[in-house]
C-alpha cells in the first residue's frame, strides 16, 4: 500500500452520514477531535436518503422525532405534520449539516469496502473505493435499516419492465400511471406504499406471504398550536421522553393494568379510544401486551375484529388477517391500508402455500398463473441491524472476522463495543434498546457516551479500549434472557433476522431504553468496567 492511497489520517473515522453520523461528527468536533465521516451515498439522511418510496413516513411523531442536542435548533425548525415524510425528514437533515458546516467533513460516494485493526500500529485501517483512511478510533454509524434484503426470485432479469425496491427508491420519483404494478411484500413499508402506488396505477397486485398488524396512524397537519405547546416545554418533555421504555411520549398515558382482566366493556372502550387515537398510543393500552400471551390475544383479536369490518370482500379480509403474536414484530402504522383492497382495481394474491414460482417477461408466476405487471416493486425490507457491518469485512486482533465472530448471531458488550475489535463503537448496535425505541434519542445516547469515552482516553493517554470476552458473553445473556421475559421471540420477525435466508436467529435489540441506560452509566462510572483500556 503507497502513501498515495491514503485518503486521510484521522483521529476518528465515522462510517455514515445519517442522524448518528452527523451528530457524531458534531461532538467529536466540539471535543476537539479530527474526525471524518465517510459515506456512500451522495448526500445525508441515511435511511432517508435511500428510503423515497411513495409514502414513506416516520413512525415516531415529528416533534419527538427530532434531535434535543440544540434547544435553538428545537425552536427554529417548523415541522408540518404529526408524523413527517421523508421529503421533511431529509429536508431536516439538509439543515442540520448545513447550519453546522458538516459537510466538510464528510466524504460523500465513498463505501467502505474493508476495515482492518493494526495491533502494532493501534489504528484501523478502512480501504474505500477512493482510498485508504487511518485512524485511532472507528465509529459504525451506519444505521439499523441500510442494507437492502434483495429477493433472489427465478427469472427476474427475465423481466420486461422496469422493477424496484422501497429500500433504494429512484431519486427522481416513478410515475405509474397507467400501469399494472405488483408489489412482493407486506411489510411496514409496502402497508405506507400500496395505498399511494395504487392511487397512481391503473391495476396494482400485491404479493403477500405474511399478513401484518396495522393500525391507523392518523396523520394529519400539524396544529400551530400543538407546536408551539411542545416548543414551549421541550426540556421538561425530552426529560419525559428519557424515562418512557421507548423514549417516547404518546397522546395518552400508558396504562399499566392487565388486558387479559378487563371487562368486555372496559375493553372495547378503551381499545376504540386509542384506535381512535392512533398511532403507538394503541399499544400502550394495556401494561402486559408483550409479556402476556393471553392478553396480546385480546388486542390481537381487536385488530382481526376491525379488519373484517373494513374489508368488504370477506375471503381478502381473512387473507390480510394476521395470527400470530401481535407487536412482536416492529409495528406498522398506516394510512387506509386495509381501506385500499376495496379497490376494484387492487388484488391480494397469497403466496404463503404456494411461493412465487418465478419472474417472466410480463410478470409474476404463481402455482401456474401468470400476473401481468409494467413493473414491480420489492417491498421485501432489510438485512437489519449486522447486514451492513458484516459487508464491510471487519477484520480485528490477529484477523479475527467480524462474520466468524458473529457466525452463531451478533455479539456486543452493550451495543456498543465488539471483544476483540479495539477501538470501533457501533451506534445502536444490538444488545442496545434501538429499533425497539424512537430511534434519534438511542443515537444521542450512545454518540454521548462514545464522545465522553473518548476525552477519557484522552485523559488518561490511554491508546485503546476493547470489550472483554467475558462482559460481552454477558451482555448477550443479559440481552437473551431481557428478550424471553417478552414475547418478542415467539414469532418470524426481522428481530431475530428471520427474513435472511441463513441467517442465525438471535434476538438482537434489548427492550427497555431507561434501565439500558443506567447500565451504560454505571459502567461508565466504575471506570468502563468490562472493558480492558490501555
Amino acid at each position: 500500500m503507497s502513501s498515495e492511497d491514503v485518503a486521510g489520517v484521522h483521529d476518528v473515522v465515522v462510517v455514515g452520514a445519517g442522524f448518528a453520523g452527523m451528530f457524531m461528527l458534531h461532538r467529536l468536533r466540539e471535543l476537539g477531535f479530527d474526525a471524518v465521516v465517510v459515506e456512500r451515498a451522495g448526500g445525508v439522511g441515511g435511511t432517508w436518503y435511500w428510503n423515497r418510496y411513495p409514502g414513506a413516513r416516520c413512525d415516531v411523531e415529528s416533534m419527538q422525532y427530532s434531535y434535543s442536542f440544540d434547544p435553538q435548533l428545537e425552536q427554529e425548525w417548523e415541522w408540518s405534520e404529526r408524523y413527517s415524510g421523508q421529503p421533511e425528514i431529509l429536508r431536516y437533515a439538509n439543515h442540520v449539516a448545513d447550519r453546522y458546516d458538516l459537510r466538510r467533513d464528510i466524504r460523500f460516494d465513498t463505501t467502505v469496502e474493508q476495515a482492518d485493526w493494526d495491533d502494532e500500529a493501534r489504528q484501523w485501517l478502512l480501504l474505500t473505493d477512493r482510498g485508504v483512511y487511518r485512524a485511532r478510533f472507528v465509529v459504525m454509524a451506519t444505521g439499523c435499516l441500510s442494507t437492502t434484503n434483495e429477493p433472489v426470485f427465478e427469472g427476474a432479469q427475465t423481466f420486461a419492465g422496469a422493477t424496484y425496491h422501497t429500500g433504494s427508491w429512484p431519486h427522481e420519483g416513478v410515475d405509474f400511471g397507467g400501469q399494472s404494478v405488483a408489489v412482493i411484500g407486506t411489510g411496514s413499508s409496502a402497508i405506507q406504499a400500496i395505498p399511494v402506488i395504487a392511487e397512481e396505477c391503473a391495476a396494482l397486485t400485491v404479493f403477500q406471504r405474511t399478513p401484518n398488524y396495522s393500525v391507523p396512524a392518523r396523520n394529519q397537519p400539524l396544529d400551530p398550536a400543538e407546536q408551539a405547546d411542545w416548543k414551549a416545554s421541550y426540556r421538561e418533555r425530552r426529560a419525559e421522553m428519557l424515562d418512557q421504555r421507548a423514549a417516547m411520549l404518546q397522546r395518552l398515558p400508558d396504562s399499566e393494568d392487565l388486558a387479559k382482566e378487563a371487562t368486555e366493556d372496559e375493553f372495547a372502550r378503551r381499545m376504540e379510544e386509542r384506535w381512535a387515537v392512533g398511532g403507538f398510543t394503541f399499544y400502550r393500552g394495556y401494561g402486559d401486551i408483550v409479556f402476556d400471551a393471553e392478553s396480546n390475544e385480546r388486542i390481537a383479536a381487536f385488530v382481526r375484529g376491525k379488519i373484517a369490518d373494513i374489508v368488504d370482500d370477506p375471503e381478502v379480509a381473512a387473507l390480510l388477517t394476521p395470527h400470530n403474536t401481535i407487536a412482536c414484530k416492529r409495528p406498522c402504522l398506516d394510512t387506509r391500508y386495509y381501506e385500499t383492497f376495496n379497490q376494484p382495481h387492487v388484488r391480494l394474491v397469497d403466496v404463503s402455500q404456494t411461493p412465487i414460482e418465478r419472474i417472466c417477461a410480463a410478470g409474476v408466476v404463481v402455482d401456474g398463473q401468470e400476473y401481468p405487471a409494467d413493473a414491480i416493486v420489492y417491498a421485501t425490507g432489510f438485512d437489519a441491524m449486522t447486514g451492513t457491518l458484516l459487508r464491510m469485512n471487519i477484520t480485528g486482533r490477529s484477523g479475527r472476522r467480524l462474520a466468524d465472530h458473529w457466525d452463531a448471531g451478533p455479539r456486543t458488550y452493550l451495543g456498543l463495543g465488539i471483544a476483540g475489535f479495539p477501538n470501533l463503537f457501533t451506534v445502536s448496535g444490538p444488545g442496545s434498546p434501538s429499533v425497539l425505541t424512537n430511534m434519534i434519542p438511542s443515537i444521542e445516547q450512545h454518540v454521548e457516551w462514545i464522545g465522553r469515552c473518548l476525552v477519557e482516553l484522552r485523559e488518561r493517554g490511554a491508546a485503546t479500549i476493547e470489550a472483554e470476552p467475558d462482559a460481552e458473553a454477558s451482555w448477550v445473556d443479559h440481552v437473551n434472557a431481557v428478550a424471553d421475559l417478552t414475547l418478542y421471540p415467539t414469532c418470524n420477525s426481522w428481530y431475530l433476522g428471520a427474513n435472511i435466508p441463513g441467517k442465525t436467529r438471535v434476538f438482537m435489540p434489548l427492550p427497555g431504553f431507561p434501565p439500558y441506560v443506567e447500565v451504560c452509566e454505571d459502567v461508565a462510572a466504575d471506570n468502563y468496567r468490562g472493558f480492558a483500556v490501555a
